[in-house]
C-alpha cells in the first residue's frame, strides 16, 4: 500500500507538474515541474487542437497536436516536435510545447506540441505508433502549415525522451510502424535531443540514487510506470521489455542525436541516458551527451538556462564521419546548444 501511494503521488506530481500556476485553460505553460528554472510561458498555438489520428477511445486527447509558428516566416519551415513526459500516465506532451516555441521560434523553427496515450489506454508499442503516425501526419499535411518534410526533429522529457529516442532509431524498422493516422509515408526525423530518458527497464532500480525497496521507490514492481507501459510486471516479461530498449535498433541510417541527463536524478537513473549514448558511441554514431552532476529530474528548461542546475556539466561527443570520439569537458548549455545542434542537422 505504502509503494502504491508514493507512486500515485510521484506520478500526480510528474503529470499536473507543467501545468502547475496557470490560469484556467492557458496553455503552453513550459518546465514540467515548477521551481527554478521552469520555462516561461509560451505563446498560443497557431493551430490547436489538431487530430493527427482518430482518438481511441473517443475520449482520448492522445492523438492531438499543436502547432506554433514563428510570426512572419515564409517556409517551408524546419519543425520541431515535443512531447513532455508523464511517466505515460497523462495525455499531455504537447501541453509544455509553449515554452519550446519561444525559445525555437525565434531561431527560425515551428514547433509541434504533440500527445500520445497514456498506458491506461494502450500500452507499447502504442506510444511509438502515436508519435510515428504524428511524424507522418506533419509530412502529409506539410504544405498546408508551410512546413518542410524532410526538415523534421524531435524532442522530449523523461518518459517523453524515451519517445523522442525510441522514434529516432526505429523510422527503419518497419514493424514498429503500426497502422495508427496516415499511413505510407516514413516516420524518419533528423535528429532527435531526449533529456533524462528511461532506456533500459530492467536495469533502472540498480542504479537508482537511493537504495530500492518495498518502501520505496521501484521500477520492478506491476503497478511502476514501466510496467504499465508494457502491460506486465517487467521482471516478468523481459523479451518484451527488450523491444522497448532503444539501443537495441542503433543503425547507421539514425539521425544525430543529443542526450542531456542530471546526475542527481532520483527517478531516471543517469546511467539511462549514458549507457544509450555509450551503445551510440560504440556504433560510430553522431551523438553528444551532456552530463549534469547536479541536476535532477527536470525542470528541462533549467538544464538549459540555471546556473545551478548547469553546475560542473560535461560534455562528450562521438562524430560519425571517423569515429572520433570528444571525451568530457567541462560545458554550459543553452538554448543555443540545442539550437545549434538542430539547426547543423536541419539545415
Amino acid at each position: 500500500m505504502r509503494r502504491t501511494w508514493i507512486w500515485s503521488i510521484l506520478i500526480l506530481a510528474l503529470a499536473v507538474g507543467p501545468l502547475a500556476g496557470q490560469a484556467p485553460g492557458a496553455r503552453g505553460q513550459g518546465g514540467g515541474r515548477g521551481g527554478r528554472g521552469g520555462a516561461p510561458q509560451g505563446p498560443p498555438p497557431t493551430h490547436a487542437n489538431l487530430d493527427y489520428a482518430p482518438a481511441v477511445p473517443s475520449t482520448s486527447l492522445g492523438h492531438k497536436l499543436d502547432l506554433y509558428i514563428p510570426a512572419g516566416s515564409t517556409g517551408p519551415l524546419p519543425v520541431v516536435i515535443w512531447t513532455g513526459g508523464s511517466a505515460w500516465r497523462a495525455e499531455n506532451g504537447r501541453n509544455s510545447a509553449g515554452g519550446v516555441a519561444v525559445q525555437l521560434n525565434p531561431a527560425g523553427f515551428a514547433v509541434a506540441g504533440v500527445s500520445i496515450r497514456n498506458s491506461q489506454t494502450a500500452v507499447f508499442p502504442a506510444q511509438l505508433h502515436d508519435i510515428k503516425a504524428a511524424i507522418r501526419w506533419l509530412r502529409a499535411n506539410s504544405q498546408t502549415y508551410n512546413l518542410d518534410p524532410d526538415r523534421i526533429a524531435i524532442m522530449g522529457d523523461s518518459s517523453g525522451g524515451w519517445t523522442t529516442a525510441m522514434a529516432a532509431v526505429t523510422g527503419d524498422v518497419p514493424e514498429l510502424e503500426g497502422s495508427v493516422g496516415t499511413t505510407g509515408g516514413p516516420s524518419t526525423v533528423r535528429a532527435a535531443v531526449a533529456f533524462y530518458p528511461p532506456t533500459n527497464f530492467l536495469e533502472m532500480d540498480p542504479w537508482m540514487l537511493q537504495p530500492c525497496t518495498n518502501a520505496g521507490f521501484c521500477h520492478v514492481p506491476a503497478d511502476s510506470p514501466e510496467s504499465q507501459l508494457m502491460g506486465c510486471a517487467i521482471q516478468e516479461c523481459p523479451d518484451q521489455v527488450r523491444l522497448a530498449d532503444p539501443s537495441r535498433y542503433i543503425s547507421e541510417g539514425d539521425p544525430p542525436i543529443m542526450i542531456l541527463h542530471g546526475g542527481s536524478d532520483p527517478l531516471v537513473p543517469h546511467n539511462q541516458g549514458e549507457r544509450f549514448y555509450m551503445a551510440l558511441n560504440k556504433a560510430c554514431h553522431e551523438s553528444v551527451f551532456i552530463s549534469l552532476p547536479a541536476a535532477g529530474h527536470g525542470p528541462w528548461n533549467a538544464f538549459l538556462t540555471d546556473d545551478m542546475t548547469r553546475a560542473a556539466a560535461t560534455m562528450r561527443s562521438t562524430r560519425a564521419a571517423d569515429c572520433s570520439v570528444s571525451n568530457p569537458a567541462p560545458f554550459t548549455p543553452t538554448w543555443q546548444t540545442v539550437v545549434e545542434f538542430l539547426a547543423e542537422h536541419l539545415n
